[in-house]
């Protein structure tokens, strides 16, 4: 079993930088691919940041790239996100999950187990 919690989220203005932190429990948390989704109102949840257990292969979607940097402390057991030049359409409920099964990074969310709470983030114009 494994359980996640983000924080970090908040209110910031077009050009802004935010920090999400995922913290997970689990012993075996260093053998997993960890993501970070994020969903939109009316939208549905889409791929933005993942990384392999070690932290050696990260994908990132196009509309975050060379923005947004994910990050992981296999000691600490947290996955972090780091924003940079945040956007107003990067508004959106961010969540953090976990793959079991895997060795590498992939996109589509049915392939991750487990699923933090989520944290809101709101990027005003």
């Amino acid at each position: 079993q494994v359980q996640l919690v983000e924080s970090g989220g908040g209110l910031v203005q077009a050009g802004e930088s935010l920090r999400l932190s995922c913290a997970a429990s689990g012993r075996t948390f260093n053998r997993y691919v960890m993501g970070w989704f994020r969903q939109a109102p009316g939208k549905e949840r889409e791929f933005v940041a993942g990384t392999t257990w070690n932290g050696g292969s990260r994908l990132y979607a196009d509309s975050v790239k060379g923005r947004f940097t994910i990050s992981r402390d296999n000691v600490q057991n947290t996955v972090s996100l780091q924003m940079n030049s945040l956007k107003p359409e990067d508004t959106a409920v961010y969540y953090c999950a976990v793959d079991r099964t895997r060795s590498r990074v992939t996109t589509p969310s049915i392939m991750y187990e487990y699923w933090g709470q989520g944290t809101q983030v709101t990027v005003s114009s």
